[in-house]
């Protein structure tokens, strides 16, 4: 089915995937990575139908609490002091109510709490001192409370931000050592999008998963049991806003964490899609697809948008019930406190009950106050649940993400490799190789030796397994069967980065990075000396053009490379991979966007540099491989043929009619008018002989 182009059509379809998803408890929209973004249909990919959330709260909650090892002992005082200045707030009511009855009204304390209370009073016969005395501790209990909340605050704070910085830091250290596949399926977009939204919204989870719900049930707490103890039916009919709670929770917040966890997931389509436009602009430019790009932006944002508004309607929802709620509690428990004032009031002028036991204007103002500050808390917890549901989603997809097999994992006990002691002979034994989800291997039964400082060279058409081969030898690959070995060992027992310090890549597609000539070429060794980088600038060919740039080697060149020519790039990329004195070499095309004169400089270099290093270089101008110590020739993932150049072309195999082809190329056939005129001169010569 094709797409839906306007973003109404795709989120009428979206809503119904939803819903269906609903229908059957898959809440669960779309994976972490590729399996974001949106599918054919112009909705979000979802699992498969049916499919049960495999993350409920209570697992997210053990993750998160696994994530704060280090910072557990500052969040618990945090929580702490904001629990104690929770307390103390609850104490300004009380003082209100003596206040009111036994100072203003001037009514006797009684022999219960409030009378044991009075025992620590000064001036209870000096009204006006008391009330004074009542102010400033108010002013100083709030006082009190606000430092201790703040600093609290401050401690949830940096917490809340140091989580954040790292889990960007774990997610992106984990995202850059995925297999090479599915770093490609995340496209530098949607990483960034997990990185930067789902990565960064887990750090909002010490307050919205700890410290507010922390300082909420505190609240409760402490407002539950001052009613248990001064009117018990106001308690009884606090408990009945519980299930309400509940009901919004299980009505509304069920259906919100999905929903973002599917905007989400269009957000990181959006960014992958942006990155992709502006990486291909001159792509675009060349036929004139801005127009159909900024369409497709618009689309997909408006989709958003839509979905956005979704989520915040529910939301919404539960605010407007506690709207309606607050003041609805409020005014009954005016209603029937009011009555029982009046009631009282008269039981007590009738002499049927004792002036300390009616209930009281102070009483009623106390049960307000606490009710409002009853309230405020659950309405806290369930309107704050729906932001927790936002980042419990980012944490489910951050969770997806790490929980993804990294790129050749190393092995217990594997070895690092000691660059003075390796000698640099690979060798390929019985290895088969299919890429994930493909449909038939990309190498089959490959075996050759490498020699060190031998040269082999891989020709072959175009998906023949050239690159994949490369591919294992680098190791961003592990043969399914088979092993691939260095000096005898295994690649699988070392341990990879050990292994890489000592490996260089030059591709046909060159990946420069927005910072300067030097920092470029030192890339791959750390430390190096601008008298070396000039070096190996210069055996590159590179130092005649790096001298004519405005500051020579501290020239910014741009986001890959983009002030600089496709030779010039490809010269930089070459003198970097000098630079790092590697002891195995891998050139796919190096030399293919050079000009002849330069192309025939840095081949001298290359030979240089090859001499003393075990190379493999990929090629499609056989001229530039006829020195190879071994050139293998490869067909649909196997090796065909293999020996020197003069071998391959003695025998007669494809390798010399790969040659043939290149160096004798077919003459073109005749057009219609040489056809004609080869005939017409047929009948002349007859005639002649004739």
């Amino acid at each position: 089915m094709s797409p839906p182009r306007s973003s109404s059509r795709k989120y009428r379809t979206y809503r119904a995937d939803f819903a269906q998803r609903r229908e059957h408890g898959d809440d669960k929209s779309s994976k972490s990575g590729g399996g974001g973004g949106l599918g054919p249909d112009g909705v979000p990919r979802g699992r498969q139908l049916g499919k049960k959330r495999g993350r409920g709260f209570l697992t997210l909650f053990q993750r998160f609490v696994g994530m704060l090892r280090g910072h557990r002992g500052a969040l618990g005082l945090a929580v702490a002091t904001l629990s104690i200045s929770t307390l103390v707030d609850l104490v300004p009511p009380l003082v209100s109510k003596i206040a009111i009855d036994n100072v203003i009204n001037e009514s006797p304390f009684g022999d219960g709490l409030l009378g044991r209370l009075a025992g620590w009073l000064p001036w209870v016969d000096e009204p006006k001192k008391l009330l004074m005395f009542l102010f400033l501790a108010v002013v100083a209990i709030n006082v009190g409370s606000i430092l201790m909340r703040v600093w609290g605050r401050w401690q949830a704070t940096r917490i809340s931000h140091r989580v954040r910085v790292e889990m960007r830091r774990r997610v992106y250290n984990h995202a850059i050592r995925l297999p090479l596949h599915r770093v490609y399926s995340l496209k530098s977009g949607g990483a960034s999008s997990i990185i930067r939204e789902d990565a960064g919204g887990v750090g909002e989870l010490v307050f919205s998963m700890m410290y507010n719900p922390a300082g909420a049930i505190i609240q409760l707490v402490g407002v539950f049991l001052i009613l248990a103890v001064t009117e018990w039916r106001l308690l009884l009919g606090a408990l009945i806003l519980l299930p309400v709670v509940f009901l919004t929770h299980r009505m509304w917040i069920g259906r919100i964490r999905p929903l973002w966890r599917d905007i989400r997931a269009t957000r990181a389509h959006i960014d992958s899609r942006v990155t992709e436009s502006f990486g291909g602009v001159r792509v675009v430019r060349t036929f004139g697809r801005e127009r159909t790009e900024g369409t497709n932006f618009a689309t997909d944002t408006h989709f958003m948008t839509r979905q956005e508004l979704l989520g915040w309607w529910w939301n919404r929802a539960i605010d407007i019930i506690w709207r309606m709620l607050i003041p609805v509690a409020l005014a009954g428990v005016l209603c029937y406190a009011g009555a029982r004032i009046i009631d009282d009031r008269a039981a007590v002028l009738a002499g049927t009950l004792a002036p300390h036991q009616a209930l009281t204007v102070g009483d009623l103002f106390m049960f307000l106050w606490y009710l409002a500050s009853l309230l405020q808390p659950l309405a806290l917890l369930a309107s704050s649940a729906a932001g927790l549901q936002t980042s419990l989603a980012g944490l489910d997809r951050v969770l997806d993400l790490m929980e993804e097999p990294l790129e050749s994992p190393t092995k217990p006990g594997a070895e690092a490799l000691d660059p003075m002691q390796t000698h640099g002979r690979v060798e390929m034994s019985g290895v088969t190789f299919t890429y994930p989800k493909a449909p038939a291997a990309a190498l089959s039964d490959i075996s050759f030796t490498a020699e060190p400082g031998q040269v082999v060279a891989l020709v072959g058409p175009s998906g023949a397994g050239k690159t994949t081969l490369c591919n294992l030898i680098a190791r961003f690959y592990d043969p399914d069967t088979g092993a691939v070995s260095l000096d005898g060992l295994d690649l699988r027992t070392v341990k990879v980065d050990s292994y890489r310090a000592m490996l260089a890549i030059v591709e046909q597609d060159i990946f420069l990075f927005d910072g300067t000539v030097a920092d470029n070429i030192s890339y791959g060794r750390r430390g190096a000396t601008q008298e070396q980088i000039a070096d190996a600038a210069q055996l590159a060919n590179a130092d005649e053009f790096i001298e004519t740039l405005p500051r020579g080697y501290g020239t910014w060149i741009g986001e890959r490379g983009v002030k600089l020519s496709g030779g010039q790039r490809q010269r930089l990329a070459i003198s970097r991979a000098l630079l790092a004195h590697p002891r195995i070499l891998i050139l796919d095309e190096a030399t293919s966007n050079l000009d002849t004169e330069s192309e025939r400089l840095i081949q001298s270099s290359l030979r240089n540099l090859m001499a003393d290093r075990t190379s493999f270089v990929i090629a499609h101008r056989l001229s530039t491989i006829t020195h190879a110590d071994q050139i293998l020739v490869m067909d649909k993932g196997r090796i065909i043929e293999r020996g020197r150049h003069d071998e391959l072309i003695a025998r007669s195999g494809r390798y010399r009619q790969m040659v043939q082809v290149q160096t004798h190329p077919p003459e073109p056939e005749p057009d219609d008018d040489d056809d004609k005129d080869a005939m017409s001169d047929e009948p002349v010569a007859g005639a002649a002989k004739s």
